[in-house]
């Protein structure tokens, strides 16, 4: 493992409590990063921190909730001066039907989770950061947001629209020491699996020029470097996690 510097940094990693976000938090407090993995499962998120050591702490949140997460972000920033680092990855992907069957119950609950969910992250980090003159956010997007999957067109246009709202906020905030970048990764074999058909998990490793799906660590190790003090030019940018799927 390359040796990222992320000393005396404060990072919240939502949806930290399995899959990608868990190897997130693990790679950050191995930086040496004080990590607060936020969950809808408060339980295994408390678990995750226990397992991660005493850099991590785990809470219950639901992001959904915008009150609910600038509490908990003013609480974290009170407690240790600062929250430097944002990585949003909680997220559903929502069920594989036709667009023209989507359940408009099914469309908003992915929705509201997916971008409003990373809105409320973004909207309650960033003015402390914008008054320290420094902050790293990392959102998580998918190379569905890029290429739209057949049978998921809410999963689809959320990811899409975390890339735009990546964009938005590099250009809002470029001329600080703040960086704000997503990334856009192919599958990756996590509890998000348990939501989807056999078909579609199929169609998705069927794109994967490397013919494998990503491996959570390989996603934690662009992030940590993303998080990083060194990542001090690149934001707004869009970094391909597809195995040779994307083409731009």
């Amino acid at each position: 493992m390359n040796q990222i510097d992320l000393k005396n940094r404060v990072a919240i990693v939502t949806g930290g409590a399995q899959g990608i976000g868990r190897a997130v938090a693990e790679r950050f407090a191995a930086s040496g990063a004080k990590v607060a993995i936020w969950d809808l499962d408060g339980d295994l998120a408390r678990k995750a921190a226990t397992e991660i050591g005493s850099e991590a702490t785990g809470l219950a949140i639901d992001v959904t909730d915008a009150a609910a997460v600038k509490a908990a972000s003013d609480a974290l920033e009170a407690r240790h001066g600062s929250v430097d680092i944002l990585v949003t990855s909680a997220g559903i992907a929502g069920p594989n039907l036709k667009t023209w069957e989507y359940p408009l119950e099914e469309w908003a609950r992915v929705m509201r989770l997916n971008v409003d969910g990373t809105l409320h992250c973004c909207q309650a980090v960033i003015p402390g950061m914008i008054k320290r003159n420094y902050g790293r956010l990392v959102l998580v997007a998918s190379i569905a947001g890029k290429e739209g999957n057949p049978n998921a067109s809410a999963y689809s246009a959320s990811k899409a629209a975390v890339i735009a709202l990546t964009k938005s906020l590099g250009k809002e905030l470029a001329t600080q020491d703040i960086a704000v970048n997503c990334i856009t990764p192919a599958a990756a074999r996590t509890r998000i699996f348990d939501q989807m058909s056999e078909e579609h998990i199929g169609y998705m490793l069927a794109k994967i020029p490397r013919g494998r799906f990503l491996l959570p660590d390989e996603v934690a190790s662009m992030v940590a470097f993303l998080a990083s003090a060194e990542n001090s030019f690149t934001t707004g940018g869009v970094f391909d996690l597809s195995g040779g799927r994307a083409t731009y």
